[in-house]
């Protein structure tokens, strides 16, 4: 599989970030989707790769990137405001830069990257973006259910597609399924039965494991087909 390519971000006056536009292989479905990492872990986690790699093998132009704080190589993440300006500086670049992205671009993220994704939709109902792929949603941090990442949701205004592991400590099927239920346009949930925030399964079978990351992917390319 031929490596990403770079692209590198102007996000503010001295500062810059990368982003690895991943093309699209065979049976292109001639839609990008932009992935923001975790809060632990940059664009060059296995996750992130993996899924890339994945999803742009299937047929999506798939671009992931650092938020400034990754880039620069601090461990805390920056506040919202510099989280979310590092996204939209992403996406005007983007657009610029990968055709498939001016006709048809999709964002969202792994858990932090989805949120700040959501954040960015909910603040410009006109940002030219068609929909959002959150993977494993942090509704909540563990152990405080009480407070909660969703007020925002119904102002993203744009399809969405949850997925989201049944052991997932941010946030369980059951405790997102009535958020999405109440979202316009429809959204829909994806839920990965025994998977954690990661949709790691409990054993070992690294068979099992890989299927069900295959599940996920073609999900989410399912997902986009009808929404590009």
């Amino acid at each position: 599989m031929k490596n990403p390519d770079a692209l590198l971000v102007p996000v503010q006056p001295g500062a810059t970030t990368t982003a690895l536009v991943y093309e699209a292989q065979e049976n292109r479905v001639g839609a990008a989707l932009v992935l923001g990492h975790g809060a632990g872990a940059g664009q060059r986690s296995t996750f992130i790769v993996e899924f890339a790699r994945a999803l742009s093998a299937a047929g999506l132009d798939l671009v992931t990137f650092n938020f400034l704080y990754t880039e620069q190589h601090r461990h805390a993440p920056d506040r919202a405001p510099l989280l979310e300006g590092c996204y939209r500086a992403v996406i005007e670049a983007v657009q610029r830069e990968v055709a498939t992205a001016a006709r048809s671009l999709f964002v969202g993220g792994k858990s932090m990257g989805g949120r700040i994704a959501t954040q960015v939709a909910a603040s410009n109902p006109a940002l030219n973006v068609r929909g959002l792929v959150l993977l494993g949603y942090p509704l909540h941090p563990p152990g405080r259910p009480e407070t909660r990442r969703d007020a925002h949701l119904p102002a993203v205004g744009r399809p969405m597609l949850f997925v989201q592991g049944s052991r997932d400590t941010f946030g369980t099927p059951d405790e997102l399924r009535p958020v999405v239920e109440r979202l316009s346009p429809i959204a829909e949930l994806h839920v990965v039965e025994r998977g954690d925030h990661s949709f790691k399964l409990s054993g070992k079978d690294s068979g099992k494991q890989a299927l069900v990351y295959r599940e996920v992917q073609q999900t989410i390319v399912a997902w986009v087909r009808r929404h590009a």
